[in-house]
């Protein structure tokens, strides 16, 4: 159990460290410099992000678990109650902190764990179904409504946001991180959560099976693509053919869920891997401890981070170069805060605040 729970906060960290890598690319317009640099920094685009909701869904299942196992409704109750806290206070970090961050994940993450609160008692294959469910609302959502409508995209600028129908279609619909589809990577995450792990068979398994879901989903729809694209008198410009076929994370097509998702999976089953095989390593040591704060960095990144680049004036149109350069020092100014933090406290300062509010 250990090294199962030492995976998964080496993977939080990895995600957190994704996250940032691109937000800072986005926040200051980062679209010049090495070729090289600019595809590893939009490769990580929706990737991180989509495992960071990921183990959300499983870190759930580790809070609920008593619960699940329970037969007794007072816990069942009183868990539900806990997870339905948390969300809420996300979705009001969020909403706060939205006006400094318009990419915030927070608020969706709180949207997500208060659908997490109606169905955490549910069986295994009814998270699966409910996880495809979710998928396939969002292209269905797409045919009835305007997924462009109050986006400004030479800016990524989300209009009318304030208001009752822009903030609905934002969280719900074509917001940065909608609750469809984007809440199938917790519900599959919940799912994830409650296979057995510690199994190499398991791990083994699932790490083919993402594997050449990965491979297939992304070659499938690379040919698909220039297959549309080579014929002639098509309906479609090429513009909107890489708009509907590309498993890129605008829109959040069923194709990117499925890719994004499986890539997720790569990334978790190889941490839960090198916990047990560099488990005594301080390097690994230290990406733990990092992965701990996740919530905390997360908000240190924009306000400390992205506060500190905007002060001196280097926060936007820079290079692709300065701004993997930053995310580089941050993220190793961050891992050496957790570590020394750790030193004196048992949970980072949000961490703990999330654990009071919840109690």
């Amino acid at each position: 159990m250990k090294q199962r729970v030492t995976g998964y906060d080496l993977a939080r960290a990895l995600a957190l460290f994704g996250m940032v890598i691109v937000n800072f690319k986005v926040a200051m317009s980062a679209e010049t410099g090495h070729p090289f640099l600019m595809n590893f920094a939009t490769l990580l685009e929706g990737r991180a992000s989509a495992l960071f909701v990921m183990l959300a869904g499983v870190g759930i299942t580790f809070l609920t678990a008593k619960a699940i196992n329970s037969a007794d409704n007072t816990l069942v109750l009183k868990t539900r109650i806990s997870v339905i806290k948390r969300g809420l206070l996300l979705v009001v970090i969020g909403l706060l902190f939205t006006p400094i961050w318009e990419a915030d994940i927070l608020h969706f993450y709180g949207f997500y764990f208060l659908f997490a609160a109606a169905i955490f008692m549910f069986q295994e294959k009814s998270l699966l179904w409910i996880t495809m469910i979710i998928v396939m609302i969002f292209p269905v959502l797409m045919l009835l409504f305007n997924f462009e409508q109050n986006w400004d995209w030479e800016t990524l600028t989300y209009n009318n946001f304030w208001s009752v129908d822009g903030m609905i279609r934002h969280i719900f619909f074509n917001g940065f991180h909608p609750v469809f589809p984007w809440a199938a990577f917790l519900t599959f995450g919940m799912w994830l959560g409650r296979q057995d792990l510690s199994v190499k068979l398991a791990r083994k398994k699932l790490f083919v099976g993402a594997l050449m879901t990965l491979v297939i989903t992304e070659c499938s729809f690379y040919y698909l693509r220039n297959m549309l694209n080579d014929a002639g008198g098509s309906a479609m410009t090429s513009e909107e053919i890489i708009f509907l076929f590309s498993t890129s994370i605008i829109p959040p097509l069923p194709q990117y869920i499925v890719s994004a998702g499986s890539s997720a999976v790569l990334v978790l089953i190889a941490c839960l891997y090198l916990s047990e095989r560099f488990s005594e390593t301080k390097i690994t040591q230290y990406l733990y401890q990092t992965g701990q704060l996740s919530l905390t960095l997360y908000i240190a990144h924009i306000i400390v981070g992205m506060g500190f680049l905007e002060s001196i004036g280097r926060l936007e149109n820079q290079s692709i170069d300065f701004s993997l350069l930053s995310a580089l020092i941050f993220c190793a100014s961050g891992v050496a805060f957790s570590v020394v933090w750790l030193k004196f406290f048992d949970v980072g300062p949000l961490e703990w605040v999330f654990r009071e509010v919840a109690k």
